[in-house]
């Protein structure tokens, strides 16, 4: 089915200024007067569709894209590319958002969480993306950050996505080819935005694994090269990626397992018992990347704590070798020292062999010390 991007048509200056939601009373948008200015959030619009019965419609008004998911008991799915704090409030004013929601959706470093209001579900994440040699900058970050922010009610579904890593190329295309995953309802759009997320972090992950593995082959190998700066970048990285797994867990598991009573009249209702089966497996992923990174952790410590132990050999084996020299050429520096005195009663000076008895004795004594060094293994 054709596609319609609101920010590349005409149709996105001829919307009304009004939007019905969808089991609401008609909205009318708080951002009027940006509008005006062309600050909306139609602007940020990447992709937009209706969809009933898993299947997309034909690009039709909003206004009565909106009536039509209403009265079919199909929903609507927006995706937003960095939409500003302006086009984001008008977004929830429109479809009456939690509007502390809006608020972290619109917060690029926005933790990962699951908020459940009364008619809303909100789920934020991160994303991970594996920076490329090629594209990477003298000393930059091996793994970038991104957020992607769902939004889900009964009829609506708004993913927000910020950074230029948070792609979600190739999911609504996905999901439009199995049609009846889509029928279940907006948690679907829930499902595969979490499901593509955790996907990236094993590619990620395997991606992360190949460094460490050259890094270790480096440390460890007959040729041992320690380069301190690229295990400390790594071990950075790491932490970032700790810092952006491990708080999915809770959200994840929340939204797999069975709503508890308390819960029973809130937005988790929204989760089809189906899409729950499909989180169970999105959380058993999401363990398997907890665990490689926390492994990738304790093994980042190790190489460094070994290459630094290297170094430090290193380090002293080149300060015996150098000490052992400077024992050796101290010999005959004292010697000539000595026998260099301008002292008219010095025993020796008038002797014919004088001169070579003094010279044997400096590569005697020097020959005898660098043997024992090189026995010892100084030199």
């Amino acid at each position: 089915m054709p596609r319609t991007s609101l920010n590349r048509t005409p149709l996105a200056r001829s919307l009304p200024l009004r939007a019905v939601v969808p089991g609401r009373r008609p909205l009318a948008l708080s951002g009027t007067s940006a509008r005006r200015n062309g600050d909306t959030f139609l602007d940020a619009l990447v992709d937009w569709a209706l969809y009933v019965d898993g299947l997309r419609q034909p690009p039709q008004d909003f206004e009565d894209a909106c009536q039509a998911a209403s009265a079919d008991g199909g929903f609507l799915w927006l995706g937003l590319h960095e939409p500003t704090a302006a086009q984001l409030d008008e977004l929830g004013t429109t479809f009456g958002l939690n509007k502390f929601a809006v608020e972290d959706a619109a917060n690029t470093g926005q933790r990962p969480k699951l908020e459940v209001d009364d008619d809303m579900l909100f789920l934020a994440l991160r994303t991970l993306a594996y920076v490329e040699g090629d594209d990477r900058d003298e000393g930059g970050d091996v793994v970038e950050t991104g957020s992607v922010m769902v939004f889900v009610t009964e009829r609506v579904v708004v993913t927000v996505r910020h950074g230029r890593h948070a792609s979600m190329t190739g999911l609504r295309r996905k999901l439009e080819g199995t049609p009846e995953v889509l029928a279940l309802g907006p948690s679907s759009v829930l499902h595969a935005v979490a499901d593509k997320v955790v996907d990236d972090y094993l590619a990620v992950v395997d991606a992360v694994n190949q460094d460490i593995e050259e890094i270790e082959t480096n440390v460890f190998g007959p040729r041992a090269k320690t380069d301190t700066e690229r295990i400390y970048q790594l071990k950075r990285d790491i932490i970032e990626m700790k810092r952006t797994v491990g708080p999915l867990a809770g959200p994840l598991r929340e939204l797999s397992d069975r709503p508890r009573r308390e819960f029973a009249d809130c937005a988790l209702r929204l989760v089809h018992p189906e899409i729950r089966e499909y989180f169970r497996d999105v959380e058993d992923n999401l363990s398997r990347v907890r665990d490689q990174v926390q492994s990738f952790d304790e093994l980042l410590g190790s190489i460094l704590q070994a290459g630094l132990a290297r170094l430090s050999v290193a380090e002293n084996e080149d300060m015996r070798k150098i000490s052992a020299w400077v024992a050796i050429a101290a010999v005959p520096t004292m010697i000539a020292g000595i026998e260099g005195m301008n002292f008219a009663h010095m025993p020796e000076l008038q002797t014919t062999w004088g001169y070579p008895i003094v010279l044997g004795t400096m590569f005697a004594i020097c020959g005898v010390l660098y043997r024992g060094f090189k026995r010892n293994g100084w030199l």
